[in-house]
């Protein structure tokens, strides 16, 4: 039957009620209140798969482009970039992709990639370059080692230098020192406000704060630490009658006193 302007008049209302099929858009995401800064929890976690975790890291940058340059603080000033954590395990592919998705590689990821032209064009540019460490204290020469064979120009070059793998002091620590020292410090009324010092799996001192990463303690003597990647920060024991009392952490102008729980 033609449609003529009274059909399709009668036919209207049926029409107006006539389920509809368009797609349901989803609901925007809950926004944190750090927004525009980057979930802190992704960040964390781009820097920690960067160490290995190759199709995770591919996923993550799929879907947010910027984490390629994702960087975190593992605590006392420790950043670590994504690209950093590729370099310091030798970890290619990673740092590959993330330099094609917009990451700043450095003279330690250059040392990685066995790039010899820019790791001796930086030393002889910025003299001293060579002494300064990377995230968690690992050294240019260590970086250059990860790299395997591709990179063994640059651990011969750096090798010659002398100077290319400082290492912090860590003197030992008798069992008397580390029964005084091991154990909590609070240094507020938040529950969090408490550091655990003990020695872990790996016979390594540590101190972390609770909720957060414990970070290796190297000992530079008379019961003075630094944090691993943060040689500036230094944290002392005040012991008596063979039992640490307080913790004092002092980073610069900063001064935290910790009391023995």
């Amino acid at each position: 039957m033609p449609l003529t302007r009274r059909s399709f008049l009668g036919a209207a209302p049926a029409l107006a009620m006539a389920p509809s099929f368009a797609p349901q858009q989803p609901p925007p995401p809950e926004l944190r209140p750090t927004f525009p800064a980057q979930d802190s929890e992704v960040v964390r976690e781009m820097v920690m798969v960067s160490h290995g975790n190759v199709p995770r890291v591919k996923e993550l940058v799929t879907a947010r482009p910027a984490l390629a340059r994702a960087a975190w603080d593992w605590g006392f000033g420790d950043w670590e970039t994504a690209i950093d954590a590729a370099s310091h395990v030798g970890n290619r592919p990673i740092a590959e992709f993330l330099i094609a998705n917009g990451a700043r590689p450095t003279i330690y990821t250059a040392a990685m990639f066995g790039q010899l032209a820019v790791v001796k064009g930086l030393v002889e540019s910025v003299p001293g370059v060579q002494r300064n460490r990377g995230p968690h204290g690992i050294t240019l020469l260590a970086h250059a080692a990860a790299g395997g064979g591709a990179a063994v120009a640059v651990v011969r070059y750096l090798e010659g230098l002398g100077d290319a793998d400082p290492r912090y002091t860590n003197m030992p620590l008798s069992d008397a020192e580390q029964s005084a020292i091991a154990g909590d410090y609070t240094f507020g009324s938040n529950p969090a406000d408490r550091f655990h010092v003990a020695k872990n799996t790996r016979g390594d001192f540590t101190i972390a704060r609770t909720g957060m990463i414990e970070r290796n303690l190297f000992h530079q003597g008379g019961l003075v630490f630094n944090p691993a990647g943060a040689e500036a920060v230094k944290i002392r024991f005040d012991v008596a009658d063979d039992r640490a009392r307080r913790l004092l952490l002092e980073d610069g102008g900063l001064l935290v006193t910790a009391s023995r729980v």
